[in-house]
């Protein structure tokens, strides 16, 4: 529906634009709603096993997040919950979400399953999609799909070539890659190492000096330069803090290259190799797993994929009737009137017991003293906790992983 575009992008906007138009800021901001308008994440960059460790999902939960990429969405059918409501504001999203579930209903097996999502390089998916998707598909997303991006290309024809290589995000990685190489270094030469200790080594040898580069530390300086990574100007900020960026981003890259073996690890395949490498016993998220994949399609039903903001979601619920709620980084972007409609949306709606998990740019929790004691003291930070999920998402690209209980949990 060509009306979803308008809506989009002022969802986008409200959710984003903080200064004047006229403003350096405010440009920034909606260069970066420019940016946002496709496809941001073929794969979500959080961790699933922290998230359904920290989530203590049970058989009556209600679990509500943001959708993104939808790999962790799906994952968390694993752990069988009742319900799982993915919500996003990005079309592209909802369309990836809304192809992933079909596909787990109506492709014939694993094999095919796995082929058209942690390959995602075959011209047999091409015709899977037509034989097995597109008839059950919604419109909306088969348009979206069938449709071609900036570059004529048919956004389908991502799983021929190398979805993971598409999207902001994918961009963002191969411009990193290019930047690398020509300072003669080949990032997949880590993707070889043989243990902890051999990546720790390719590390410190050949990609940590990159990060001392004049033109590098001019270039991660500038905001605009990590809309990629779909970090919009207020997370720069947060981000960064008071050290320069590539002292940042140096220490986050050496995290997810040196403190998780290879072998378990699918984020650092994606930002080194830029997929998920190839045969059996590559790192898959859990949806994609061989020993997940038939409760992913029995329960794929219990999900519901929503073009909606999440406080609006909220809005439309009951009092005390969810229980599980990921916000991903996403308050990193808003205003303090935000986070408080926010909060006092997740307070009302939720069950005693209920757990709220997010992510920061920075390492704090960024919620004291910006909502109101009123909602914010019926809930306990599980800090001691959140200390520990932070040290084990093997995302290893944001500072704080937080834990929020309510009620008798607390």
């Amino acid at each position: 529906m060509a009306s979803l575009a308008p809506v989009k992008n002022r969802a986008v906007r409200d959710a984003v634009h903080r200064h004047d138009h006229l403003s350096k800021q405010g440009i920034l901001e909606r260069a970066f709603t420019f940016a946002f308008r496709g496809l941001v994440y073929a794969q979500i960059w959080e961790d699933p096993a922290v998230d359904m460790e920290a989530l203590a999902i049970e058989p009556d939960s209600h679990v509500v997040t943001i959708a993104s990429g939808g790999c962790n969405a799906l994952s968390y059918l694993s752990a069988n919950p009742r319900a799982i409501t993915a919500v996003d504001l990005n079309t592209a999203h909802i369309a990836l979400n809304n192809l992933k579930r079909v596909a787990a209903r109506h492709l014939p097996d694993y094999d095919a399953f796995r082929l058209f999502f942690a390959e995602a390089n075959s011209k047999a998916n091409i015709a899977a999609y037509k034989q097995y998707i597109r008839p059950h598909l919604d419109e909306t997303s088969r348009r979206y799909w069938e449709g071609r991006d900036l570059s004529g290309r048919r956004r389908i024809g991502g799983f021929a070539h190398g979805l993971y290589k598409r999207g902001l995000l994918g961009g963002f990685i191969g411009a990193a890659h290019i930047l690398a190489k020509l300072h003669g270094v080949d990032p997949r030469a880590i993707l070889k190492a043989g243990s902890i200790e051999e990546q720790r080594e390719i590390f410190d040898t050949k990609l940590a000096p990159i990060f001392d580069k004049a033109f590098l530390r001019w270039l991660t300086d500038q905001p605009a330069s990590l809309f990629g990574l779909g970090i919009p100007p207020a997370q720069y900020d947060a981000l960064c803090g008071t050290e320069k960026m590539a002292t940042v981003l140096r220490e986050r890259l050496e995290k997810l290259a040196c403190d998780f073996d290879l072998k378990d690890n699918y984020f650092a395949w994606q930002a080194f190799g830029r997929g998920y490498g190839d045969g059996p016993e590559a790192p898959l998220p859990p949806y994609l797993q061989a020993e997940h994949y038939a409760d992913v399609v029995d329960r794929i039903d219990r999900m519901e994929i929503l073009h909606s903001n999440y406080a609006d979601y909220l809005r439309g619920q009951s009092d005390a009737t969810l229980d599980r709620y990921i916000l991903l980084d996403a308050q990193d972007w808003m205003t303090d009137e935000q986070l408080t409609d926010l909060w006092t949306e997740i307070t009302r709606t939720a069950r005693p017991g209920a757990r709220v998990l997010f992510r920061t740019a920075g390492v704090e929790t960024i919620l004291p003293g910006r909502v109101p004691d009123a909602v914010l003291g019926q809930w306990r930070y599980a800090a001691d906790e959140s200390l520990d999920y932070t040290r084990r998402d093997r995302s290893s690209i944001y500072g704080g992983v937080h834990l929020y209980l309510l009620g008798d949990a607390a």
